[in-house]
């Protein structure tokens, strides 16, 4: 087999692609996920805080 017919053959086989579709997408999703995650345990952290601080404070 040459390189053409091979570059050809491999250029109109589509076997797979369905499931790197799908791949990429859970990929991306997963990513804002985790982005979403980490913005939320942000303002969590900031919560906690601020309760502790005023706790503290009132027990002064």
């Amino acid at each position: 087999m040459n390189l053409s017919k091979l570059i050809r053959r491999l250029t109109r086989n589509e076997h797979g692609g369905t499931a790197i579709e799908y791949g990429l997408i859970v990929s991306l999703v997963v990513i804002a996920i985790v982005g979403a995650m980490k913005g939320v345990a942000d303002e969590n952290i900031k919560f906690w805080g601020r309760v502790e601080t005023s706790v503290k404070a009132s027990t002064d």
